[in-house]
């Protein structure tokens, strides 16, 4: 199988994936623009990305590409859509750099609190500024609002507590009974979490429903001079509105991310909101740690492995949660040849497409139960033939999906 790697990448990675017996082709500076042009000449079977944008003009250019793997945990960098319709797995590496981004947020926060940034430039430029700098609120005892109460969002929901905050949070499935469970206060609303806090972490996946989930109305609700950090994704901050609540209420921010950000690792960046005075940024750098890089690696060896030994894909995230299926078929056959080939020959000829199949071995692998979802239930005529036509198969039942 041949794996091409067009970014930096852990050399246990790189390793790893070569004892499996895989071909590695690596290039860490292709750019997204010529990414299609990589594809076509390396003509891989699966692609491995971190940041780098993977756009339908990429995946259209290897038909042989069957596996995109994103090392890391976001994919919107990804047109899973068109990976979708060319039949390309899209799949990432959830949850590995969770401890690092935590990191980052509380170093923002610091950040915000004690204007680390500003205080080194000033000292850079030959400035000595006590009596400005010595004004500081404190963290101890205020309180950081989490938005979004996943994986990241309880790494830093750990810190801030260490740090002697109090913490409330609020997430599309935390209930108010575990929100007690974690020792943390419960918000109904994103924008109730807003009202009560000092500072707010904003961990959502970037996706259409989270464009601008940081918008006026959210801004309007946060107190004035509270900080906000977002290291999620650009698109889910309005950064106008942003901009307006720096200027107007005093709003200071640590933010990881932004609109529009380059495709390439180095280029340039102009950005409003980025060169804003009260905003302490970084350059989306949150899984950027060794310790991370190193655990991700390690996963895109795991998921490699499952992929070469029985090409299922872990941590897939465009495998197709429903169905359109009205019809599961069960066929128990002697474990031979030609019997799929039988029932799915009857099925064609009478235009019923198959949804989804999957074919469980009994010990000893003499014979097996395939399960054929369909879209429709066959005939009656149909069936017999699927029962009759082949001298392996044992039973024949047809059951509907309620």
């Amino acid at each position: 199988m041949r794996v091409l790697i067009a970014e930096k990448f852990e050399k246990v990675g790189v390793d790893g994936i070569k004892d499996l017996g895989c071909e590695v082709i690596q290039n860490p500076d292709v750019t997204a623009e010529d990414l299609p042009a990589m594809l076509r000449e390396v003509d891989p079977d699966v692609l491995i990305v971190r940041g780098k944008k993977v756009t339908a003009d990429a995946l259209r250019a290897c038909p042989r590409l069957g596996l995109v793997i994103r090392a890391g945990a976001g994919v919107d960098s990804i047109d899973v859509a068109a990976a979708s319709k060319l039949g390309v797995f899209v799949a990432n590496c959830p949850g590995k750099n969770s401890i690092a981004v935590a990191e980052l947020v509380m170093g923002l926060i610091c950040a915000c609190d004690r204007r680390i940034p500003d205080q080194t430039a000033d000292l850079r430029a030959g400035k000595w500024n006590k009596k400005e700098y010595g004004k500081a609120r404190g963290l101890y005892g205020r309180t950081l609002g989490i938005v979004g109460l996943g994986q990241i969002g309880r790494e830093i929901m750990k810190r801030a507590q260490a740090f002697g905050m109090k913490v409330v949070a609020w997430s599309r499935n935390l209930t108010m009974e575990e929100a007690e469970s974690l020792g943390v206060g419960y918000g109904a609303t994103p924008i109730e979490v807003a009202r009560l806090s000092d500072v707010v972490s904003i961990n959502v996946t970037g996706n259409k429903e989270t464009a601008d989930f940081v918008n006026a109305d959210f801004l309007d609700a946060m107190k004035p001079g509270a900080y906000l950090i977002n290291t999620s994704r650009g698109n889910v901050v309005d950064e106008a509105a942003l901009l307006a609540a720096i200027e107007k209420k005093g709003i200071r921010c640590g933010l990881d991310v932004y609109r529009g950000e380059p495709g390439s690792p180095v280029g340039e960046f102009r950005s409003e909101l980025a060169q804003h005075r009260g905003v302490y940024g970084t350059h989306h750098i949150g899984a950027s740690t060794d310790q991370a890089q190193i655990a991700i690696a390690h996963e895109v060896i795991r998921m490699m492995t499952c992929y070469l030994k029985s090409h299922e894909v872990l941590n897939c995230v465009n495998r197709h949660a429903g169905t359109v299926a009205t019809h599961v078929l069960s066929v128990r056959h002697l474990n031979r040849p030609g019997v799929l080939s039988h029932v799915f020959k009857a099925l064609a000829d009478e235009s019923i497409n198959v949804e989804e199949v999957e074919n469980i071995n009994y010990h000893g692998a003499e014979a097996t139960c395939a399960r054929v979802h369909l879209v429709r239930s066959p005939s009656d005529a149909t069936l017999e033939r699927i029962r009759t036509g082949n001298q392996n198969i044992i039973s024949v039942s047809l059951r509907k999906i309620e």
